[in-house]
């Protein structure tokens, strides 16, 4: 029987379960809802149809892993909790707003059923993305606007990793690949435009995290504007946006290839590109 370390990231980015000479992982979450749901909102609130959309995407894509937008989830499900809301914004500390939220029992316990339907019901490893501790604390700040978000530091990051950390235990009795770190500006709604711009960070400082994922054998990654960086040696090579509309481009020469589709793709292209990833 295969073992939970046979199964983690890092070990299936050095042999791919497709088959392919490299390793692909997907965001197609905006080009599925273009295609799947013919740009009807995404059925965040119903665990099963979810995962039954994605799994839809994921068998026409055909990508080495399943990568489930926890940061999307999470946006969504707080958005909808203004009590939850109103108690992240009770005190001006920095990191106040985020603890709050990660200690919510309520929210962790409907984050975790979520991620288990998902992962009981994909047929690819699961990978789950989840914003960085930087990104999470600016995220966060507009619900707690009295202290001044722009000002967030890489000790920041660092203590905010602790409670992200202990957030992630949650998450034990799940197979999990890896986790990756989103660390692209957003805003808490999701959107990049007006979201606070952050320090970088490095992979390395998020030292808790690493130990966390260290234990449960998860391939812990950062990704940015035109990377994913797993901890340790490996990096994926960023797929161009123009290679989504058919143009012809060098793929990089990374470890494993990544990409997010565009909502505007046309599927026959998107269908003939994959098909050139080999």
């Amino acid at each position: 029987m295969a073992t939970q370390l046979e199964h983690s990231l890092d070990a299936l980015v050095a042999h791919p379960p497709s088959g392919r000479p490299r390793a692909v992982l997907i965001d197609s979450q905006d080009y599925a809802q273009a295609v799947m749901l013919q740009n009807k909102p995404i059925p965040w609130h119903d665990h099963t149809a979810y995962a039954n959309f994605f799994s839809q995407s994921q068998r026409l894509l055909q990508p080495d892993f399943a990568l489930l937008a926890l940061d999307r989830f999470m946006s969504v499900a707080l958005a909808r909790n203004v009590p939850l809301q109103i108690a992240m914004a009770a005190k001006p500390r920095t990191g106040f707003a985020l603890r709050t939220l990660l200690a919510d029992a309520a929210t962790s316990e409907l984050v975790v059923a979520f991620a288990q339907v998902f992962e009981k019901t994909q047929s690819e490893p699961v990978v789950l993305q989840i914003p960085s501790p930087i990104q999470w604390l600016a995220r966060t700040s507009v619900y707690a606007p009295q202290y001044d978000a722009v000002e967030l530091n890489a000790d920041d990051a660092e203590n905010a990793a602790m409670y992200v950390a202990d957030w992630l235990r949650g998450f034990a009795g799940l197979r999990l690949a890896g986790v990756i770190l989103e660390d692209r500006p957003v805003r808490a709604d999701g959107h990049e435009a007006g979201a606070i711009i952050t320090p970088r960070v490095a992979l390395d400082v998020y030292s808790p995290l690493a130990n966390i994922a260290d234990h449960y054998n998860w391939t812990l990654g950062l990704r940015d504007s035109s990377s994913v960086a797993l901890r340790g040696t490996a990096a994926g090579a960023f797929i161009p946006e123009e290679f989504w509309y058919g143009q012809n481009c060098h793929l990089g020469e990374g470890n494993f290839l990544f990409g997010e589709i565009p909502s505007d793709a046309v599927p026959e292209v998107v269908l003939s590109q994959m098909a050139r990833i080999v």
